[in-house]
C-alpha cells in the first residue's frame, strides 16, 4: 500500500493552479511537489497539512491509499 498524490494534482488542474503557486501558498518547496508526482512517494503528514491548509480542502481531496504491484 502507498499513497498517490493524483487526486491533488486534478484538484491543482480543476483549479487552474500551478505547482508554483501551490508551494509559494503553502510554504513548502516545489521539490517536495514535483516528488509527489512519483509512485509511492513519501511526505510528512506536516506537508500534508500545509497543502490542505493552502487549498481549503481535507486530506481525503489529495490523497488516496493504493496498492502497488510489484514488478
Amino acid at each position: 500500500m502507498a499513497a498517490s498524490y493524483k487526486k491533488l494534482f486534478k484538484l491543482l488542474i480543476d483549479r487552474d493552479m500551478k505547482k508554483k503557486e501551490l508551494a509559494e501558498k503553502a510554504g513548502i518547496s516545489i521539490a517536495t511537489i514535483t516528488k509527489m508526482g512519483k509512485d509511492g512517494a513519501v511526505v510528512s503528514s506536516d506537508v500534508l497539512v500545509k497543502i490542505c491548509t493552502a487549498l481549503g480542502c481535507t486530506m481525503d481531496d489529495i490523497v488516496e491509499i493504493v496498492d502497488i504491484k510489484e514488478n
